[in-house]
């Protein structure tokens, strides 16, 4: 019996295959995750002999209850949320016009931007970072903003580019038609359009800049994950186990969160498909008409 117009619907021994198959993965991902947790919740004993509670204990996770921690954390978290908002409205922006750069008529415009493009894409952020920071001479806020704008920037550009490209000719050439110059149709139909359909790409590049704000460290700023390496340095290695879940969830939050207004951005900014109506309906004795319209080919030839 055919389950599908591409594959035959599985028969009992694929169905109990798969079956055992699912079984057995899930119990693997159980006994993993039982290891990990027993792994971790173990003494550690030292070189010298000395034993220290496991991970799960409850001396490693009294700081919890310490306010300072709380608002070291916070400043680390707006320390973050600032660069990265910043380095994400520049980096659309630079990537919005290094698309019109690559796709431009003119090859003293669309060679540089070319020749731009590859040497951000080919150095990496902490050297971008790094190198904002010692030839421009910025402190390190503006460093790490530059650096993750220009080379996420360059990637959102080329995504962009991609996008516009991928548009039929006929968008473009409806633009000409009604008189609009080439960087009208660019801006007022292609653009939009481009834009809408990389959406997810833009975005999910949006989440690698907030996490990449970590860089930063390279030159002294004070984000999240350097917060959480100055206060390993001021608490001990003690806790340095609680102090990275404290930072992996705040960055899972931060992440998530993005990715969540994302696809509502996404949700709302798509095509509308209602229902259809009475009123979007084609007057009774129109179909003829509209069938006859659409499938004459030749307008302007005289009937042979």
């Amino acid at each position: 019996m055919s389950g599908s117009v591409l594959y035959d619907a599985p028969g009992p021994k694929t169905r109990r295959r798969s079956a055992i198959a699912s079984v057995v993965s899930a119990l693997v991902l159980v006994a993993a995750g039982a290891w990990i947790i027993a792994t971790l919740a173990a003494p550690r004993v030292a070189a010298n002999g000395a034993e220290t509670p496991g991970m799960f204990d409850a001396s490693r996770w009294d700081i919890a209850l310490n306010p300072l921690l709380w608002e070291n954390f916070g400043r680390g978290v707006l320390a973050t949320l600032a660069m990265a908002s910043v380095a994400a409205v520049l980096a659309v922006l630079f990537g919005v016009l290094l698309s019109f750069a690559r796709t431009a008529r003119s090859m003293w415009v669309r060679v540089p931007a070319a020749g731009l493009l590859e040497f951000v894409r080919g150095m990496p952020v902490l050297l971008m970072i790094f190198f904002v920071f010692l030839v421009f001479s910025t402190g390190a806020y503006w460093a790490g903003v530059l650096g993750l704008a220009v080379y996420n920037g360059a990637i959102i550009g080329e995504a962009l580019r991609a996008g516009i490209v991928s548009l039929p000719k006929g968008q473009g050439e409806a633009g000409y038609s009604l008189g609009l110059t080439p960087l009208q149709t660019r801006l007022s139909i292609e653009f939009p359009q481009a834009f809408r359909q990389m959406l997810p790409i833009i975005i999910a590049q949006l989440v690698v800049l907030l996490k990449d704000t970590s860089l930063a460290y390279v030159v002294g700023y004070n984000e999240l994950a350097r917060t959480i390496k100055n206060l390993q340095n001021a608490l001990g290695n003690r806790y340095l186990f609680t102090l990275f879940i404290i930072g992996l969830l705040i960055y899972l939050i931060m992440n998530l969160t993005l990715s969540w207004l994302a696809r509502v951005i996404a949700k709302r900014s798509g095509p509308k498909l209602g229902k259809v109506t009475p009123d979007d309906l084609p007057p009774v004795g129109a179909q003829g008409t509209q069938a006859i319209t659409m499938v004459r080919p030749n307008r302007g030839k005289p009937p042979s």
